[in-house]
């Protein structure tokens, strides 16, 4: 184990009332700056990107490395000829990575986008947030100004939005195009399910703001009561992350609701709870409940159970706008890590999930929420055959179907209509995309960024611009130690974009089996 001396705890030099009153005056520069982007006029800007991440997550550092390029699809930017970007990751970008993006730029001479990309990296391997690091350097924030020739027109791009970005946002004298972290509540899972139930969403029966193990037994006996049927229910911490701090309880076959032997049956069953993050155990869990807090809900179950998930914004001109559905697809151990996306979601439930999201996104933005947001549902089939809606949580940050949808979008400038759930290109194509940042084997570590290239390209996949078809990879940097990377296909249909995936995968544990053998 290595160990790191801790640098001091970075300064602002800002009262909490005086750092609240400069940011929200930093913000309003987003007003001016957005007119102008929507207006197309092409005047300068800069884009300061910062994938920080601040989840309960332990991350190796080539992991951490990976979900911090993640967002490299945000170099297509570049395609705007006055547009700077300054990507900023814990350690240095391999070159040839940066070569790929650059040349799926559709328009655009590689070399004069290349002059218009910074590259920072503070070379600090600890697990940290990013945001974090940079605080702690001065010197390296002095840099990343100088970058900057002219702040008005400048913006911070993060991960998710905590005290730390908003601080990083001050100390660059820059506006952030994310939530305030003051708004962070609201995000958390018993912050969603008061949102849900102001605005008339359904959603899980279940009890919220429960700090204690005790408390959520009491929550599921109460529960029982109401709906003695219940035969599963997931506990969640507020903050967990991809399902992660889920738990699942088996209700079946315990004692009658109210009856003198419910409450030691059910102790039991909830020492037996099933966790979805590796390797967590009852006592570590219960301790996180405490700190802090969590919820109970029914697990709904049914016919045809799916997972969808609507993205959307809210402008800083308040502006709401629905930007994309997807199919989430789930494992782990009880089915709720999120493992990757279909895009766009099924037609059937696209319009029920966007007009329940909607309502959401409108008290999002009369609160003042700012920036991409994305709200998670379930849907099943009822006995009428017809389809059944939960929402199950919102997400104030960017998550795993941002890059993939944003990728396709810079790609093919297309489009996403909410109403029939179908994204068109300016041509009149129809695109689909299956997506994962998951895909990986042991195998794969004897590939390189470089093999990558070469494999995709010789077996056609590559992403071709003409056709608009082909495979986009991401996340390159955890190849070498942990045999993993991302994958999105894009196609016309559904399935040709689930052929090409599946294709991929194939050819790339084909290719591994070779390699391993010569």
């Amino acid at each position: 184990m290595s160990h790191t001396t801790e640098l001091p705890t970075p300064n602002l030099g800002l009262s909490p009332e005086e750092a609240a009153a400069q940011f929200a005056r930093l913000q309003e520069k987003l007003v001016p700056l957005w007119k102008s982007i929507q207006a197309m006029n092409q005047d300068e800007q800069t884009i300061v990107i910062v994938p920080s991440m601040n989840i309960d997550t332990e991350f190796t550092n080539t992991e951490l490395q990976a979900y911090e390029e993640r967002f490299l699809f945000l170099l297509l930017l570049l395609r705007q000829p006055r547009a700077r970007i300054i990507y900023v990751t814990s350690q240095q970008i391999n070159p040839a990575i940066i070569d790929y993006y650059l040349d799926l730029l559709p328009g655009v001479i590689a070399s004069h986008a290349r002059k218009r990309l910074y590259t920072i990296a503070p070379l600090d391997a600890s697990s940290r947030p990013l945001s974090l690091k940079l605080l702690e350097r001065p010197a390296l924030i002095a840099q990343i100004k100088a970058l900057i020739p002219n702040p008005d027109r400048a913006h911070l791009v993060p991960y998710n939005t905590t005290q730390l970005e908003r601080d990083l946002a001050l100390a660059l004298g820059i506006p952030m195009y994310g939530a305030d972290p003051k708004y962070f509540p609201l995000g958390t899972k018993s912050g969603c399910r008061r949102i849900f139930a102001e605005v008339g969403v359904p959603h899980p029966l279940g009890m919220e703001n429960l700090q204690s193990i005790g408390k959520v037994k009491a929550a599921i006996e109460r529960m029982r009561r109401q709906k003695p049927a219940i035969r599963q229910v997931l506990i969640k911490l507020n903050e967990g992350v991809s399902g992660e701090g889920n738990a699942l309880v088996n209700l079946e076959g315990l004692p009658e609701a109210g009856s003198t032997a419910e409450s030691a049956a059910l102790a039991e069953r909830l020492r037996a709870m099933q966790f979805e993050l590796a390797g967590q155990d009852y006592e570590n869990y219960a301790r996180k409940l405490v700190e802090r807090g969590g919820v109970v809900e029914e697990r709904i179950m049914g016919t045809d159970f799916r997972s969808p998930s609507v993205q959307l914004r809210a402008t800083p001109l308040g502006k709401v706008e629905i930007l994309s559905t997807h199919d989430q697809v789930l494992g782990g151990p009880s089915g709720q890590s999120y493992i990757g996306c279909r895009f766009p979601a099924n037609t059937e439930y696209a319009p029920l999930i966007t007009r329940e999201a909607a309502k959401v996104a409108q008290r999002l933005a009369q609160e003042g929420v700012l920036g991409r947001f994305a709200l998670d549902f379930v849907v099943v089939r009822n006995e009428a055959g017809e389809w059944e809606v939960y929402a199950i949580e919102i997400n104030l940050r960017k998550g795993g179907t941002t890059h993939p949808f944003l990728t396709l979008q810079f790609l093919t400038d297309g489009h996403y209509d909410p109403e029939t759930g179908i994204f068109t290109t300016p041509q009149g194509e129809q695109k689909c995309f299956v997506a994962s940042d998951h895909e990986g084997s042991a195998s794969f570590r004897a590939f390189t960024p470089d093999d990558l290239f070469d494999i995709v390209a010789r077996h056609n996949l590559h992403f071709d611009m003409a056709r608009q078809k082909g495979v986009v990879l991401h996340m390159l940097a955890a190849i070498g130690t942990h045999g993993s990377l991302g994958l999105t296909a894009v196609g016309n249909t559904h399935e040709e974009a689930s052929a090409l995936y599946q294709k991929a995968v194939q050819v790339l544990h084909a290719e591994a089996d070779a390699a391993l053998k010569r």
